[in-house]
């Protein structure tokens, strides 16, 4: 320790007071002026147009393109939507096409036949169909539930 300091606050001390000395040193090198844009110090360049950065450089572009003279593109005619078209299992809504869907025979298991109604509704649940479509799933979902619960209560027998 020097005069009671530690050894950090003297090279603290000493970095200070290098600082002050060389922010002075470093004022008088400055030159006025650079720490403003380019663009500003340009000559005539108190109008609103030649405080764009880029004003500097518009005698090296050559002639500005003008947008107007520019053929618009057409715009492409809006075509009308193509209505959904129906998935062919959702036509058939009879009972017996449904069950021979289902394919349910007396050997099927609990748990084979919720198997069996958890891949129907999979393909055929309302809510995964077009609005278009809605009221043949419903039909078919009611119709593989009610054949599916029979089955389920033949076994408990």
């Amino acid at each position: 320790m020097l005069f009671k300091q530690s050894l950090f606050q003297s090279v603290l001390d000493r970095l200070d007071s290098e600082e002050d000395g060389s922010e002075k040193e470093e004022a008088a090198h400055r030159v006025r002026g650079l720490n403003v844009s380019f663009a500003a110090t340009v000559p005539g360049g108190e109008t609103p147009e030649a405080q764009r950065p880029d004003e500097a450089y518009r005698d090296n572009l050559g002639d500005p393109v003008i947008l107007s003279e520019l053929e618009p593109k057409p715009e492409p005619a809006p075509q009308e939507p193509k209505p959904p078209v129906m998935p062919e299992h959702l036509s058939r809504t009879s009972r017996e096409e449904v069950a021979a869907e289902l394919a349910i025979t007396s050997d099927l298991k609990r748990e084979a036949l919720q198997e069996k109604r958890r891949s129907f509704a999979k393909a055929n649940h309302p809510d995964s169909v077009a609005a278009l479509f809605r009221e043949q799933a419903t039909i078919r979902m009611t119709l593989a539930n009610q054949l599916i619960d029979e089955a389920i209560r033949r076994l408990r027998r």
